[in-house]
């Protein structure tokens, strides 16, 4: 059975106890401590992966690993602390936190309202929560309330055409049945979205408007942008062409 020599094991514990100090002294969470310990020397490796490297590269790619890595571990923490700074502060800017953390959790209804619940006064035209209200409404299949919404982000010469809302109205077109409307929505978006739902959402569409010929051309171009994506995003991006693929059945 493969072993350590004495002076490297004697290392790792070194580096442990090293880690579970930056632990304590930054006020990590405490399950760190255990995950460094009793999983020697990967735990310490994820650890910094996730909590060091960011802020000492930088750079979007470390802060991207570091955010995937701490959710990995804990999903659930960056919803503990938006529901603890909005108990704190109720502030548009806390609650909209929140309502991207309960998103992400799959808390549309929580996150519904906490975009209702902001869109007052000066924040009543926002864009970004217009946007994440009707994004939210989407997923609770209330189209027709999503639809003003939408509308009303229209009116603005710079909030209207972004890819994130052609989406949006894409998805709330293709809902209430208005193919053509879908479509020129969908289809630019495709082309716009950063990373993968947009064309993968536009495939779809495809698919379920009996379109599979245009519909596998589409995932074919998935296929080929997922071969050059880097490896610590091709989780998300998979996830995005196993959604298409299923519609169209390949």
């Amino acid at each position: 059975m493969f072993s350590l020599p004495l002076p490297l094991i004697g290392l790792s514990f070194l580096i442990a106890i090293v880690l579970c100090v930056h632990v304590v002294r930054t006020g990590q969470q405490m399950y760190w401590l255990w995950i460094i310990l009793a999983f020697q020397p990967i735990g310490g490796i994820v650890y910094f992966v996730a909590v060091i490297a960011p802020p000492w590269f930088g750079g979007r790619t470390a802060q991207k690993m570091g955010q995937a890595a701490r959710k990995a571990i804990d999903p659930q923490r960056e919803y503990r602390e938006a529901a603890r700074a909005v108990e704190d502060t109720a502030t548009v800017t806390n609650r909209v936190r929140l309502a991207v953390a309960a998103t992400e959790l799959g808390r549309h209804a929580e996150a519904e309202k906490l975009y209702a619940d902001s869109l007052t006064g000066m924040y009543a035209d926002d864009p970004q929560l217009l946007l994440g209200r009707a994004n939210a409404l989407i997923e609770l299949d209330r189209p027709n309330d999503a639809l003003p919404l939408l509308e009303k982000l229209g009116e603005s010469p710079t909030g209207g055409r972004t890819a994130h809302v052609m989406l949006a109205l894409g998805r709330v077109y293709h809902a209430l049945g208005r193919e053509e409307q879908a479509e020129t929505a969908l289809c630019w978006a495709a082309d716009n979205y950063p990373g993968f739902e947009g064309i993968a959402r536009y495939t779809v569409f495809l698919a379920r408007t009996e379109r599979k010929d245009e519909a596998r051309v589409q995932l074919a171009e998935i296929d080929k942008r997922l071969s050059k994506t880097h490896a610590h995003f091709r989780k998300e991006a998979k996830g995005w062409r196993d959604f298409a693929a299923q519609a169209v059945g390949g």
